[in-house]
Formats: C-alpha cells, structure tokens, sequence
C-alpha cells in the first residue's frame, strides 16, 4: 500500500509521465489486463456498432434507465458516452477502502501540514517588540505581518477551492504546488529589514499556505464515510485549532537563541521538509480526479474518447460565468441571505478572534505581572493546548454516541443533535475568561488564568466542531461556497482584532487587574452569542425549511 502512497502522490505521477507511463503505471496498462466489455462500447452505454441515438431512444421513453442510473449519468448515456466509475463499492481505488492503517497515515499528514500552517501564523508574535526596536515603528505596525498573513489564508481559499475540485488538477497537485511556492518566500521574508516588504511577503505566504485550511477537511471527507465523518473532521479540528498556540513557544525559543529573523528561517526549514515527505508520500483522494485519470488511460488504452469521467462532463459543461458565480458570488450569497450561516459565521468568527486575542493578552499576563521570561510566555500557551485536548475528549465520543452509532444502526439523525454540546461549549468560554480575566493579578498565582484558558479553549474547540457539523448537514450540496464564505469570515475578523487588541486591554486596565475589563467585554459578547445554538435548538427545522440552500 506504501508503493500505492506514493503511485498517487506529485512525484510519483511526474516520473509516472516522464517515463512514458512505464513506472508506477496501473492495472489497465499492465500485461494479461482485460478489458471489461462496457469499455468496448458493449453494453452499459451503446452496443458496438450501433447506432446510439436509435437505442437511446428506448431509454427516453421512461424517467429511470433499466441501470437505475440518475439523470446525470442518463445524459451522459444519451451523449454516446461510457461513464468511468469505482468497479463497485470494494474497489481499492477508492480511498473511502483504505485500510485502517493507511487513513492513519493520511490522516496524520493532513493535520500536520494543516499544524504547521497556522503555527506559521503565529510564530511570529513573540518578536514584535523585537521588531518594534530594530525598525523604529509602533506596536500597531509591527503586528500588521500577522494580520496580512490571516488576511492571505482568508482569501486564498476563494481560489485554491475551486480549483482543487477540477477534476484536472485535484487536490494534492494544489498542495504540493502551493507549498513549494510557500517555502520559497520564506527565504526573502527571512532576510528582509523593512516593514513594508515584510508585510507583503506575509500576505502572499499567508495566501498560499491557505488550501490546507479550507480543502483539508474535503481531503478528510474523501477517506471517510458519512457516519465517521464528524470523528474524522474533529481530528483535523484539533491539529488546527492547537496549532497556533504552538507558534508562540517556538518563536520564543527562536528569539532567545537567535533573533526573530530565525522564526521565518524556522518555517523555511520545516516547510522544506514537510514539502520533501508529502510530495512522495500523500496521494491523490478526490474521487473525480482518481476517476478523471483512469478515464484518460482508458482512452489510451482503446482510442475511445467516449470514455469519460464524471469530471470530464463536468468540465464540459462549466463555462467561465458558471466559475465566477460558484468562486466569488455565491459564497457572499449564502453568507448575506442565509441567517443560519451568517449567524454561525459570526459565532465562530468572534471564538477564532478571541484566540488571536490571546497573544495580545498573554505578554500582559505573563511577562508583565508574573515577569515570565519569553519562552516561559510562549510555553504558557500551552494551556490552550490542554484546554483543545480535554474538549477533544469530551466531544468525540459523544459524536460517537448521538451521529455515528445511530446512522450505523440506520437511524435518522438531523443537524440539530449537535446543538446541546454546543451550547455546552458557549457556557465554557466566558467561564473561561471570567476566570482568566479576575485572577491575572500579582496577588493570585499563574496557574489560575492558565487554567481559565483552558476552560475556554475546551469551550472554544467544542464550538467550532459542533456548529462546523451543523453546517456540513444542513447544506450538504454548497459545502465548499459554505465553509469558503466561512473562512473569509472568521479570518478576517481574527485577523483585524490584534492590531486593537492591546489598546483593548490597556485603555481598560486597573491596576490590580490589568485585563480583568478588556476581557470581561468579549466575555459578555460570547455569553450573547449563547443565544444562537439556542435559537438552532428551538427552531432549527423551521429555518432550515425556510433556506434555499438548506435541505
């Protein structure tokens, strides 16, 4: 299976094309293969040397095909066309019948890749102040890198998703791609001593590393089948929400050693090696571009081009205005016109931005009241840390329990059994900074906002899983302009809160309790937000029965 890793993955399709289809090549272009008979024209799509409109004019005569084929695939038969698909439901090429080891693996490098990329966010907040010196620029300024780079991953997936569904490219090609791009502008980034170039380095680094964030629980979906999807998705949920509190730790302990110049040579050297293993080692999961590709060695194979794949009629299909509207309109569409949605975009975007907050208020805890050192700072983001694991464990087996058990017994299950965890979650996170705010004082030791924080991070995790399942169930059919108008939401809205997190804190300080007040006022806006799972809870069905996109 390792040899099949790597067959699907970039390089093993490059030398699977400079060899002339000689190496990693497949079971259609082997020696002693035989050709099932529907490739030849006989059977399924038309009997060879018939004339297809003459006996596609039986099919038209009912509304279901003798094949119990749905109107897409009856189109494709009325075009002439054999249709490329899995060889039934055991068939190896599909990744949803990887063994258990293999989607382990998978599963793994998709959570570090998603890690190492919002790591990348936040690695460089413990050299603000270093960066404030060296340029002579204020504090405002100097955080403008790490908005600009959220602000990158924010509209990257406008772009990078879209195209990672063109059956012609799929998903590990942008992957590659874009991370071999975002490793090579690390090197200026690192090197540069101006502020100006430093924040468009970060902006187009932050617009590449972005297709992991938005297509990687797409690259989770195609392993998994539905009722393990929310169990599955968490796992990509903890990687993503753990990560950028990694960030600090490690550029602490790069500033120590060296300076903040050496948190950008850190990301150059780790994207270097995570580019070198998963250009060889992750392979290709988007079933319409597996399909795409066997369709064009069938081709190959017969000189038949009226084989074809689902995303060969796709492409045939599509037009530029069909692109446009599907990119840029229609994600706008459902966040503005879809209550549900904007309601829940607002939910997460305020969690996502309260975390970012975190690294404005955690120098004024720490190296300020307590008299941390920086790395003793970074390691007290570990808390959030502790926090994401507890609610980790607390949320996937209850998933278990009320989704995947019952869909396996063949019960019906409707988004809204998300919805008690949730408002479990959103009673958590003021806790949390309730109690983080009151017991960040000289007069109380450390552990007592850590622990806070990690009341809140529980909460928080247990949020974004839940109302992320909510989404994903009441809009299965428009999931990537759902969570694509998703992204751009909450990014934008974290990314803008550090450049008026500090003055948040700081105009609001007392001098016992220097963030007790600018923490209270998120406090108060997360126990408002309470109301929305609320709302879904009790009225769910009727404002998904009123949606137009909802089903």
């Amino acid at each position: 299976m390792v040899y099949e890793f790597v067959k699907a993955s970039f390089w093993g399709r490059v030398i699977y094309h400079l060899s002339g289809r000689t190496m990693f090549n497949y079971e259609e272009e082997q020696e002693g293969y035989i050709l099932p008979d529907k490739y030849r024209g006989v059977g399924e799509a038309f009997l060879e040397g018939s004339d297809p409109s003459l006996e596609l004019s039986s099919n038209k005569s009912s509304d279901t095909s003798p094949n119990g084929l749905d109107s897409e695939k009856e189109k494709s038969i009325d075009d002439g066309y054999i249709l490329v698909e899995f060889d039934g439901e055991d068939d190896p090429l599909d990744p949803k019948n990887w063994s258990m080891g293999y989607k382990i693996l998978f599963i793994i490098q998709l959570q570090l890749l998603t890690a190492f990329v919002y790591m990348a966010s936040a690695i460089y907040t413990p050299g603000i102040e270093q960066i404030q010196k060296e340029m002579g620029i204020g504090h405002v300024l100097a955080t403008l890198p790490l908005t600009l780079f959220v602000f990158g991953y924010a509209i990257g997936p406008m772009v990078f998703s879209p195209l990672s569904e063109d059956a012609r490219y799929g998903r590990t090609t942008i992957y590659i791609v874009t991370l071999f791009i975002f490793f090579i502008l690390q090197i200026p980034t690192a090197l540069v001593n101006d502020i100006a170039s430093l924040c468009v380095l970060r902006f187009i680094a932050g617009f590449f590393a972005s297709p992991c964030l938005a297509t990687g629980g797409a690259s989770f979906g195609d392993i998994t089948r539905l009722p393990w999807m929310p169990v599955t998705i968490s796992l990509w949920g903890i990687a993503a929400v753990c990560a950028p509190s990694l960030g600090p730790l490690i550029g602490a302990a790069m500033i120590e050693a060296k300076n903040y110049h050496w948190t950008f040579w850190f990301v150059c050297f780790s994207s270097g090696a995570s580019l070198v293993f998963l250009s060889w080692f992750l392979p290709e999961t988007y079933a319409k571009t597996i399909l795409y590709r066997k369709a064009e060695r069938l081709r190959a194979l017969t000189g038949n081009d009226k084989i074809v794949s689902q995303g060969h009629l796709d492409n045939q299909n599509s037009s530029l205005k069909t692109l446009l509207f599907e990119t840029l309109y229609r994600p706008f569409e459902i966040v503005l016109f879809e209550p549900v949605v904007l309601m829940i975009n607002v939910y997460i975007g305020l969690v996502y931005s309260v975390m970012y907050l975190w690294f404005e208020a955690f120098p004024i805890v720490f190296l300020e009241i307590y008299k941390f050192t920086l790395v003793q700072t970074g390691a007290a983001y570990i808390a959030l840390e502790i926090g994401i694991f507890v609610g980790a464990t607390f949320f996937i087996p209850m998933t278990y329990r009320v989704f995947t058990k019952k869909l396996l017994n063949n019960q019906p299950v409707y988004p809204e059994v998300f919805i008690p965890t949730a408002i479990v979650g959103g009673v958590l996170m003021p806790v949390g900074m309730f109690i983080f705010g009151w017991t960040s004082t000289s007069s109380v030791h450390w552990i007592a906002p850590m622990i806070g924080t990690a009341i809140f991070a529980a909460g928080a995790f247990i949020i974004f899983q839940t109302l992320f399942n909510y989404l994903s169930m009441s809009f299965p059919s428009y999931l990537a302009s759902v969570f694509a108008g998703n992204a751009l939401f909450r990014s934008m809205m974290a990314g803008a809160f550090p450049l008026f997190g500090r003055a948040l804190f700081v105009n609001l300080l007392t001098p016992k309790y220097p963030v007790a007040w600018g923490t209270m006022v998120l406090a108060i806006a997360c126990v408002l937000m309470i109301a929305i799972p609320v709302l879904f809870y009790l009225n769910g069905p009727k404002l998904r029965a009123r949606s137009k996109y909802a089903s």
